[in-house]
C-alpha cells in the first residue's frame, strides 16, 4: 500500500500499475455506497472530481476510468485511472485482456501526488 492522502473520513492509495491509478477509500468500511452517510458520499464525489481534474490536467490521458466493483474487497472504494491509447490494456478495462506490451513515458508521479495532496488539503 502506498498512501497518497489521509484525513478523518477518507484515504487515497496508489495502485501499482503502469498507468496513474488511485483508489479512494472511506475510513469506515461501509459495504455499499448507499450505506455511506450522505455528507460523506458528497465528500467522496468531491474528492473524485479533484482526482479526475488533476489527472486530466497533469497527464493529458485519452480517458479517465472510474470503477467501484468491491467484489474482491467488499467495502466502498473508488478506482480512478488515467488511460492512454498506448497502455497495455486500452481500450479494455485494466482487469481485462492485455492488448500489447506498453512502455509509457509519463510525467513525474511524485509531483502528481504532491498536486493531489495540495488540492485535497485546499478543498477541506
Amino acid at each position: 500500500m502506498h498512501l497518497i492522502y489521509e484525513d478523518k473520513e477518507i484515504y487515497i492509495e496508489k495502485e501499482e500499475s503502469e498507468i496513474p491509478w488511485l483508489k479512494i477509500f472511506t475510513k469506515e468500511p461501509y459495504k455499499e455506497l448507499g450505506d455511506v452517510p450522505k455528507e460523506l458520499r458528497t465528500r467522496l464525489w468531491e474528492v473524485y472530481d479533484i482526482l479526475e481534474y488533476e489527472m486530466k490536467h497533469y497527464y493529458n490521458p485519452k480517458k479517465i476510468n472510474m470503477a467501484s466493483f468491491a467484489n474482491m474487497l467488499p467495502r466502498v472504494h473508488i478506482h480512478v485511472m488515467a488511460r492512454f491509447e498506448e497502455d497495455s490494456y486500452f481500450p479494455n478495462p485494466m482487469w481485462g485482456e492485455k492488448m500489447r506490451d506498453a512502455s509509457l513515458h509519463l510525467a513525474d508521479e511524485k509531483e502528481f501526488h504532491k498536486r493531489i495532496f495540495k488540492a485535497l488539503v485546499k478543498s477541506q
